[in-house]
């Protein structure tokens, strides 16, 4: 009788951990030295072309993203777009070079990805940035099919949405930044 209850138990155990590891909350770590300015809910579209290199077969390659960016309120700020480039609706702005990247933890989802930022010198609420990490996607991805020696040069324009956090140079001695992430889950 104690051997099935154990059978029983061990079963139990397994299941769960299992359940568990399926909910852990992925990391994107934050820049080193910044602190969270905003997180920006982005909705639009990434841009693919149906493209060829000399002998090679046909595949879609990016071209860019259209984004609107809102505010946590809902309201529209600015646009996001090639470069990468955040634009806010002041003028303020800056373009990103990517430092780190993950797979997203959702299946058929655009990678999670840490830029440096680089300002566009334009003073305004986007004046000070100097890191972004693009979480919690969805969609974006290239088509699986349709791009073939019939279709070169043939645009698509696949559906995303994602979270755009917005890093400044954190204050000296400041505690490090925190994110709370799509979820439930956080980091810091």
């Amino acid at each position: 009788m104690n051997e099935s209850y154990s059978n029983i138990s061990l079963l139990f155990a397994t299941v769960l951990g299992g359940v568990l590891a399926g909910c852990a909350t992925p990391r994107m770590e934050p820049p080193p030295g910044g602190a969270p300015l905003i997180t920006l809910a982005a909705h639009g579209v990434q841009t693919y072309e149906c493209r060829a290199a000399a002998g090679a077969t046909p595949a879609w390659a990016f071209v860019g993203p259209e984004a609107d960016l809102f505010d946590p309120g809902g309201l529209r700020i600015g646009r996001h777009g090639a470069g990468p480039s955040w634009q806010h609706e002041d003028g303020s702005g800056f373009t990103g070079t990517v430092r780190s990247r993950m797979e997203s933890p959702r299946p058929g989802a655009i990678p999670w990805l840490l830029l440096d930022a680089r300002g566009n010198g334009r003073p305004g609420s986007f004046a000070n940035v100097s890191a972004v990490q693009r979480i919690n996607t969805v969609g974006g991805v290239a088509p699986q099919g349709g791009c073939s020696a019939r279709t070169l040069g043939s645009k698509v324009h696949m559906a995303y949405r994602a979270d755009y956090v917005l890093y400044v140079p954190a204050p000296v001695g400041s505690a490090p930044a925190r994110v709370d992430l799509a979820g439930g889950g956080s980091f810091q």
